[in-house]
């Protein structure tokens, strides 16, 4: 017996039809957006070729059934898969977030934008071997507005404090951009986007004691892979769901948002992008960004006072509001993906060693005894006007400060970080820094010719542009 279908259908809420309007019909003005969105497409693509040295990541990849064949699938960067477009998203994404080291957007709402290159790189390339080819200028845009749409609902929209994963963005900005791509028309948007909402969302328990785990390195990746089903399966007609948020009982905000609907800062444009955070020092949940910047100072203070880590009595962090509920821990951690969202030994490693690399989080260096040892020396105090700023729109701070006191009763003058190296503040200093860190994870897969054919046409933003995405993705197969 098949379930009654009413003729009478609602008028789609105004959140679908407001992403749907910025997918499909606003162009993008903004200069200051696409050359951030360039650097953007190279430290995204850099993060995913890093993982790639990781067992733990590669055994995730490739195609369900090993004997699959898709002579005009989107290819892998970095391996020598090339597969259809759903499992090719899955890879690329998984790629990216697994380290932990690609960017980030913080708000009420925390999450990683780029993530959303999985999706719209596979596509692209899918699209652009199959038919007339994209353009690299098409992925920048698909970029920009998957980063908006993202950061946009994250900014006064906590998915965290209902226990759901900040991935759910990701899978709703990637159905938009990757229907446009494929060629949806505007209603076939609006019911894409309605899909990626009426699905079961993730829980964060992944992300948190006591079940922390490998799960949030490849989440992004089953978001926007699942965006781009969710695209296909519309463009064949298949119908949407337009109350799906404000279905009375049966809504999104009623079933999973305690009742409450979305609010909106601001007008969906480029200001996600423009804002974004790069991690470039180091692979670490982004609330301790500041915080290991502060340690490496402190080590290099220590090492000039002949002092080491075993000369310290305790480490007091003063910090904001979100670092201490996301990554403030005590007691084991079970495994990398425990570790790197562990403030204590985020600052404890660059305090012992001078060093935090994706490496530091993995089981040969974390038995070292005196790691866990220095963690439980070092505790966390709120700072409110911290906390204030990192929610200021013309701040955005992710502030952390360090007092090391020693042993012998003497100090460190408190070391404070308001920015880490890769905030729009630091623009200037810190993209010189990001394509350095390009170049190191160009020569992790390729020779040395290869790597300078990819940095020659990343580098340069009109040519790049200009370049089908299937000639740009032929440059990173191995």
């Amino acid at each position: 017996m098949s379930a009654h279908i009413s003729n009478v259908r609602p008028k789609p809420d105004k959140v679908l039809t407001l992403i749907a309007d910025y997918a499909t019909k606003q162009p993008i003005k903004s200069a200051e957006a696409y050359e951030t969105a360039r650097y953007c497409l190279m430290d995204t693509l850099g993060c995913g070729l890093e993982a790639l040295e990781y067992p733990a990541c590669t055994k995730l990849l490739g195609p369900i059934d090993p004997e699959t064949i898709v002579p005009h699938g989107a290819k892998v960067p970095g391996t020598k898969f090339q597969l259809d477009p759903v499992q090719a998203a899955f890879n690329i994404g998984a790629m990216i977030r697994w380290l932990d080291f690609n960017d980030t957007w913080l708000a009420a709402e925390w999450g990683h934008p780029s993530d959303n290159l999985g999706g719209i790189l596979a596509t692209a390339d899918w699209i652009s071997r199959n038919s007339t080819p994209l353009t690299m200028r098409d992925v920048l845009t698909a970029m920009i507005k998957a980063h908006e749409i993202q950061g946009v609902l994250a900014l006064e929209n906590s998915f965290n404090r209902v226990g759901l994963d900040h991935a759910v963005l990701v899978k709703v900005a990637s159905t938009a951009v990757v229907a446009h791509m494929l060629g949806c028309g505007y209603d076939q948007v609006v019911n894409a986007v309605s899909q990626a909402w009426v699905d079961g969302q993730s829980l964060r328990t992944y992300r948190h004691a006591p079940n922390t785990g490998s799960r949030k390195s490849w989440a992004a990746g089953d978001a926007t892979s699942r965006a781009v089903r969710l695209a296909l399966i519309s463009k064949t007609g298949e119908m949407g769901y337009p109350s799906v948020l404000t279905a009375k009982g049966w809504g999104f905000y009623d079933v999973l948002f305690k009742g409450k609907e979305f609010k909106f800062q601001r007008k969906f444009g480029s200001y996600v992008m423009e804002n974004i955070l790069f991690k470039i020092s180091f692979p670490a949940e982004f609330h301790a960004q500041t915080a290991a910047e502060c340690a490496m100072s402190a080590f290099q203070q220590m090492k000039s006072l002949g002092k080491t880590a075993e000369d310290i009595k305790k480490v007091r962090i003063r910090t904001h509001e979100a670092a201490i509920r996301i990554i403030d821990k005590k007691g084991p951690l079970a495994n990398p993906a425990d570790r790197d969202h562990c403030i204590q030994y985020m600052v404890a490693i660059p305090l012992l060693f001078g060093r935090l690399t994706a490496a530091d989080y993995e089981d040969d260096v974390a038995k070292d005894p005196r790691i866990d040892s220095l963690r439980d020396k070092i505790s966390c105090v709120e700072d409110k006007r911290f906390s204030t700023d990192y929610h200021d729109p013309k701040k955005r701070s992710i502030a952390n400060a360090l007092t090391v006191e020693f042993k012998d009763g003497t100090k460190l003058k408190e070391i404070v970080c308001e920015y880490p190296i890769g905030h729009k503040r630091r623009r200037k200093e810190g993209m010189p820094m990001l394509v350095e860190k390009f170049k190191r994870n160009l020569a992790r897969r390729y020779p040395e010719r290869q790597q300078r054919a990819i940095l020659d046409l990343c580098m340069d933003g009109e040519r790049l542009a200009n370049t089908p995405v299937n000639e740009f993705v032929d440059l990173f197969v191995v």
